[in-house]
């Protein structure tokens, strides 16, 4: 797919979400609106009980590989930005680490996601969050501006990672961190699911190797490029069954050779330092 028509696939699917409130990193189906489904992919994905109860109800759709403000080390008072920020669970979660001394700005391309995030906004009373649309590969945010940035399985849908680690690096102070959490592969995927649009929304298709999206991040300037923790992500637990579904029914694609193809895909947390101005 074209970048732009990428975009508006995802867009599209992303938009379905936010209007039916599904838990699915996937096509709408059956699962959207299953709040116990979301909760209990929250908790298999490094959420703690206490941590989904402290959002706003409907804040956590379910759609995340990680949970990136965990290993983000937040501080009182700093600014944290949120790549692809959904309905705004880890806004919600960096506001309430960094108080009311600090802001947090969540970035979506969606407009249906940014909505349903202020309406949540609202209900938790967060004074100190706010949402912005706009691409993460074009991020309406000043220079030098935020302290940290953080994505969950969101940088992997890009068609242009390599601008969103630039434009990353742009917005972030000079010692500024960068953690994310995002799926990326082992080996290559089969055309078959490359090209599916369910892959796509369901946060496979675009995945990137792990080292070429590590060189991604150095190649945008950032230093001490680590990866955090690493683990298996099985694509039923990704997709909520229904991706794997629409990739098998309409791809013909044997249960088995998804099977093996799922040994490929993992879940990473990565972080990297914007190195502090030269005197």
């Amino acid at each position: 797919m074209r970048d732009e028509e990428t975009r508006k696939v995802v867009r599209e699917g992303y938009a379905r979400i936010a209007k039916q409130s599904s838990s699915c990193c996937a096509p709408v189906n059956s699962c959207c609106g299953n709040t116990d489904l979301a909760r209990d992919i929250g908790r298999n994905i490094g959420y703690a009980e206490e941590e989904l109860e402290a959002v706003p109800e409907g804040a956590n759709l379910g759609l995340g590989c990680g949970n990136p403000v965990a290993l983000a080390s937040l501080r009182e008072g700093e600014t944290v930005l949120d790549l692809g920020s959904g309905a705004g669970l880890d806004c919600f979660l960096a506001a309430n680490k960094v108080g009311k001394d600090g802001r947090v700005i969540g970035i979506d391309m969606t407009p249906e996601m940014i909505k349903k995030a202020r309406e949540n906004a609202s209900k938790g009373d967060y004074g100190n969050v706010e949402f912005r649309l706009g691409e993460i590969e074009n991020l309406p945010v000043a220079d030098n501006s935020v302290g940290v940035a953080i994505s969950n399985c969101v940088i992997n849908l890009s068609p242009d990672k390599g601008r969103v680690f630039s434009e990353t690096f742009r917005v972030l102070k000079p010692g500024g961190r960068l953690m994310v959490s995002d799926i990326v592969l082992l080996k290559e995927l089969p055309d078959l699911i490359k090209n599916s649009i369910e892959a796509y929304i369901g946060c496979l298709a675009g995945a990137m190797m792990k080292d070429e999206y590590l060189e991604a991040i150095k190649a945008a300037g950032f230093q001490e490029v680590t990866i955090a923790n690493e683990t298996c992500f099985p694509v039923e637990l990704m997709a909520n069954d229904p991706t794997a579904v629409a990739i098998i029914e309409k791809q013909g694609i044997p249960p088995e050779e998804l099977e093996e193809v799922a040994g490929s895909v993992i879940s990473i947390k990565v972080h990297g330092v914007k190195p502090n101005a030269t005197p």
